[in-house]
């Protein structure tokens, strides 16, 4: 639902014009002469009938015309009777019937000052100005106090602001991109406010301009730090029941750390950034940007919550769709007629669509949109992004195209990890390796989501085995692919008796963040010649010789 939806004044709007504003052209044409009609009609002849003066005609009395109206009679130009008392003599079809020269009388009207005009050019420019200010500033308080009230800060991305990442921020593959973990609960009113039923990882890479958004199902059956086993969308809601605090915003961390904690062991990435949203923000978001345009794969049937569409149990019809929050809202939480899986397809169908809108130019140019967009936050939203890390978010998401960002699930062929079961009664999710096996899924996590400057620089890497462990080269290679290394040659070195492992930088332009990742995972530091002649190297940019200490520490 447009959220700036003026009423219709009875004349024309001005064209080129922006959020209400005159253009430079429409406004010289508004304020400038208007011909004199014989036939006026509503305000508008009523406004030229009564005007001052029209700046062109000599100063001196002139005949005016009444206002037409539907039950008055049309009178003529040269028949009309002005509403000023007559000069002496008379005026008859408009020309003075006494010769006698006579002192002009001066009507009752504001004299003519042609020096006024660029006064008033002056003044409406000044209005102009102070209510753009007014604006920025009413905009900008709101912004500061929204600021303190969602923005609670805490959260840390090496990358969040500098594709040139120092090498210092840097600890493990997967640090340079940014990792939002997004939670949809009720909130307030609803069954189970603080369930977690919607869980998304939107990955960014910052450095190559890409998304992706992965979800999580809610119904997967994990052990969380500090609580028995349970559904994923529990773990918050527990952690927050259980906080030694009674302040709300430390209640609502202490439960993030809970959910992060767990999802970065069944995911294997780290995540950065957290953003807790309710119903009610969500659907108000939405209201905010004038609603979000969706292409529906497929129609939406679900009479269970028919009720909340007016008693129409179709909530979405397949084709292009435009929501407003409370269809949105529908189309996220519906999962009784499809599936958990569905929905979350759903759900990102939908923030794709929120993003392309709120980030468009018809949002931040109006500044009505953009002070509803503020008011749907409040206590609706807890995210630990600070101020100034939105603010680059917010230019690094900008430049992502929608044909950039890329959705992700576990469980359609031929990423399908995950199956239905039952424990204890209850409906879950669990990995198909084995309950509590997560290695399949880590391991595609992290090859699809690869490290933004790993990725970049693609550099091609060796592996030897310099020891007489059994395929210790081919184990090292499944592991680094896991992470979006570039793999290549995999095999046996010469000599196979390497006590430390052994790193070989061999370009001498040496790709600087590959290195470092390999300095801290194999704990070396990385040597410029081959330690063996024998050795081909080929066209590897790295070789790394495994040598015992690499056969302990797996």
């Amino acid at each position: 639902m447009e959220i700036n939806n003026f009423k219709k004044r009875s004349h024309k709007h001005h064209h080129n014009s922006i959020d209400g504003f005159i253009s430079a052209d429409s406004f010289k044409k508004a304020s400038g002469s208007i011909e004199f009609e014989k036939r006026g009609h509503g305000r508008l002849g009523q406004d030229q009938a009564n005007k001052i003066d029209d700046f062109n005609r000599p100063d001196g009395y002139h005949p005016t015309v009444p206002t037409v109206t539907g039950t008055e009679p049309q009178t003529s130009l040269l028949s009309a009777t002005p509403r000023h008392r007559h000069q002496p003599g008379g005026i008859e079809n408009g020309i003075s019937t006494n010769n006698k020269p006579k002192r002009r009388r001066k009507l009752r009207t504001l004299p003519h000052r042609p020096k006024s005009w660029p006064k008033f050019i002056a003044k409406t420019a000044l209005t102009l100005t102070l209510l753009a200010f007014l604006t920025g500033g009413f905009l900008a308080y709101k912004l500061y106090a929204t600021q303190k009230q969602v923005f609670k800060g805490g959260g840390q991305a090496p990358g969040v602001c500098d594709g040139n990442i120092p090498i210092s921020k840097l600890n493990s593959e997967g640090d340079s991109r940014v990792n939002v973990l997004l939670a949809g609960i009720g909130g307030p009113g609803h069954d189970g406010p603080d369930l977690t039923d919607t869980l998304i990882l939107a990955s960014i890479d910052t450095v190559n301009n890409k998304i992706d958004l992965l979800s999580i199902p809610r119904d997967l059956w994990v052990k969380s730090s500090g609580y028995s086993s349970n559904k994923i969308n529990a773990v918050y809601a527990f952690a927050k029941q259980a906080s030694s605090s009674n302040a709300l915003t430390v209640q609502e961390k202490d439960g993030l750390k809970a959910l992060d904690s767990t999802v970065k062991k069944v995911m294997g990435v780290p995540i950065h950034y957290n953003v807790l949203v309710d119903f009610t923000a969500f659907k108000d978001a939405v209201n905010a940007v004038g609603g979000v345009n969706v292409n529906v794969p497929e129609t939406l049937y679900d009479p269970t919550i028919a009720w909340e569409n007016h008693n129409n149990p179709y909530i979405a019809l397949k084709g292009n769709q435009t929501f407003n929050g409370a269809k949105a809202l529908l189309y996220a939480k519906s999962r009784e007629t499809s599936s958990d899986f569905a929905r979350g397809e759903r759900q990102r169908l939908l923030l794709v669509a929120l993003k392309d809108k709120a980030l468009s130019l018809g949002t931040y140019a109006n500044p009505l949109k953009v002070s509803n967009l503020l008011d749907s936050f409040g206590n609706n939203v807890y995210t630990d992004f600070d101020i100034g890390s939105v603010k680059c978010l917010y230019k690094q998401i900008s430049q992502v195209p929608s044909s950039s960002i890329k959705s992700l699930d576990l469980v359609k062929p031929p990423n399908n990890f995950v199956t239905t079961g039952d424990i204890g009664g209850q409906s879950v999710v669990r990995p198909i390796a084995g309950l509590y096996d997560y290695s399949q899924i880590q391991n595609y996590i992290r090859n699809t989501l690869k490290d933004s400057l790993i990725a970049k620089e693609n550099a091609n890497i060796t592996i030897l085995n310099g020891t007489n462990v059994t395929a210790l080269a081919t184990k090292e290679a499944t592991l680094l692919k896991s992470y979006g290394y570039n793999v290549g040659l995999v095999g046996d070195a010469p000599n196979r008796n390497y006590q430390k492992t052994v790193l070989v930088e061999l370009r001498g332009d040496p790709k600087k963040y590959t290195q470092h990742y390999l300095e801290n995972r194999l704990s070396v530091t990385a040597v410029n010649k081959l330690p063996d002649n024998s050795i081909s190297s080929g066209s590897a940019d790295f070789v790394i010789i495994l040598g015992a200490d690499a056969a302990y520490s797996s």
